[in-house]
C-alpha cells in the first residue's frame, strides 16, 4: 500500500491552525506543531498529531482538561538544580518543551537538572523530548502519568494504572550515529496503537488487552483496557510514574482525566518529571586502558554486539531509521488512512489543507 508525503510546513501549519481554532495561543499552537512534527518525523504513529488533537477533544480544551493560555507557577524550593512547577493545566507539549529548555539551564550550572510538573495536561510521546534534548548533548529521562488509568495492575481486574511511560535517552551519535532512545509505555500496548490498529483495521498481539467482561481481546475495537508488559515487571515500573506523581502533588489515578466524577477537592490532571544530566557531571577519572568518555561508550556498546551479537538492534535505531526516511521523502510520512484523518482535522479546523496531489511512496 502507498504511503503520502506531507511537506512539513503544510503539516505544522494545520496543526498549528487546529491548535488555535480551539482558542491556544500561537506559542502554544506553535509548541504542538513541533512536537508532533518531531514525532512524525521519527515514524511514531501512536502519538503524531491525529493523536493529539484526539486527546485534545477527549480531555483537553473541550472540557477542561486543559486550559488554553494558561501560565506555569514556578514554586519556590530551597534546592538549587531542582525546580516544582505548577502547570495550571497549560497544554502539555508547550510545558515539557518549556521544562526541558529549563533543564539544560540547570545541568549546565550544576551538572544535573530536574523539574517535577503538577497539574497538567498530558505531553504524549516522551521519546521525542529526551531524544532531543541527547541530540543538544545531555543525559535525559522524563516520565508521565497519563491521561487516563487504563491498565489493570497485575493480578488485578479493575484498571487502576495509566499507560505511563518512561523515557531514556543517551547523546551517542558520535559514537553509533544515533541517541540510544529507550522509550515505552508500561502496558504492552500504548493506547494510541489500539487507535492507529482500529483505523488500520489489524489485530493487536496477543497478551495486549481485555474487553469489557476481562476477557483477553485481540480486536482493538474491543479494548476495554490494557495488560502491563512482562506482567510484574511493568506493574512495577508504571506504578514508579504514579509515585513519582504521588510525592509532586498527582491525585488519585482512576479519577485523572475524569472530572465528571465531580469528587470534591480531588485533582484531574497529569503529572511529569524530567531530569537532565551534563555528560561532564559523571565523567570518571578512570577509564580502562586510557579511554576518555566517548571512546569508553563506544567500547561498551561495541562489546555488547559483538560475540555474535552484531545483528541486534540498538533502542532508538528505528526511530534513527524513520527520521532518515523522513529526511530521504523530504516531508513527513503517513498512511491513507492518516491522510484521511488530517482532512478530517482540517475541515473541522477551517483551514485549507489540499491533500489531492500529495506524492505517493511505497510502504
Amino acid at each position: 500500500m502507498p504511503n503520502y508525503i506531507i511537506p512539513t510546513e503544510i503539516h505544522n501549519a494545520l496543526v498549528a491552525a487546529a491548535y488555535e481554532k480551539r482558542g491556544y495561543s500561537a506559542d502554544e499552537a506553535s509548541a504542538a506543531a513541533r512536537f508532533c512534527e518531531l514525532a512524525a518525523h521519527h515514524g511514531i504513529k501512536t502519538h503524531n498529531a491525529i493523536k493529539a488533537i484526539h486527546l485534545d477533544e477527549l480531555f483537553g480544551s473541550a472540557v477542561g482538561g486543559c486550559v488554553p493560555g494558561a501560565e506555569i507557577d514556578v514554586c519556590e524550593t530551597k534546592f538549587k538544580a531542582v525546580e516544582r512547577w505548577n502547570a495550571n493545566k497549560k497544554l502539555g507539549q508547550a510545558v515539557a518543551f518549556s521544562a526541558m529548555d529549563r533543564c539544560y539551564e540547570l545541568a549546565d550550572e550544576f551538572g544535573i537538572g530536574a523539574i517535577m510538573v503538577d497539574n497538567a495536561f498530558h505531553y504524549l510521546w516522551g521519546g521525542g523530548y529526551v531524544i532531543d534534548a541527547a541530540k543538544k548533548g545531555y543525559l535525559a529521562y522524563t516520565n508521565c502519568t497519563s491521561a487516563l488509568a487504563e491498565v489493570v495492575p497485575f493480578g488485578g481486574k479493575f484498571p487502576t494504572l495509566g499507560t505511563n511511560p518512561h523515557s531514556w535517552s543517551f547523546p551517542t551519535q558520535d559514537q553509533i550515529g544515533f541517541p540510544i532512545c529507550i522509550d515505552w509505555a508500561t502496558s504492552t500496548v500504548a493506547m494510541g496503537r489500539v487507535q492507529q490498529f482500529a483505523r488500520e483495521g489489524k489485530q493487536l498481539p496477543p497478551g495486549s488487552a481485555v474487553d469489557a467482561d476481562g476477557n483477553e481481546t485481540r480486536d482493538p475495537k474491543n479494548v476495554a483496557a490494557l495488560l502491563p508488559f512482562g506482567n510484574h515487571k511493568g506493574y512495577g515500573l508504571s506504578l514508579i510514574d504514579e509515585l513519582y506523581a504521588a510525592y509532586g502533588g498527582g491525585s488519585l489515578p482512576t479519577l485523572r482525566g475524569r472530572p465528571e466524577n465531580n469528587v470534591a477537592g480531588e485533582k484531574y490532571s497529569a503529572c511529569f518529571y524530567f531530569q537532565v544530566i551534563h555528560p561532564d557531571a559523571i565523567k570518571s577519572d578512570n577509564y580502562a586502558c586510557d579511554r576518555d568518555q566517548g571512546a569508553n561508550i563506544k567500547a561498551v556498546i561495541d562489546d555488547m554486539l559483538g560475540h555474535g551479537n552484531e545483528n541486534c538492534l540498538l533502542p532508538g535505531q528505528l526511530e534513527a531509521q524513520a527520521a532518515q526516511a523522513t529526511e530521504k521523502a523530504g516531508g513527513l510520512i503517513f498512511t491513507k488512512a492518516e491522510v484521511e484523518a488530517f482532512k478530517e482535522i482540517a475541515e473541522t479546523a477551517a483551514h485549507d489543507f489540499n491533500a489531492d496531489n500529495l506524492q505517493e511512496i511505497e510502504e
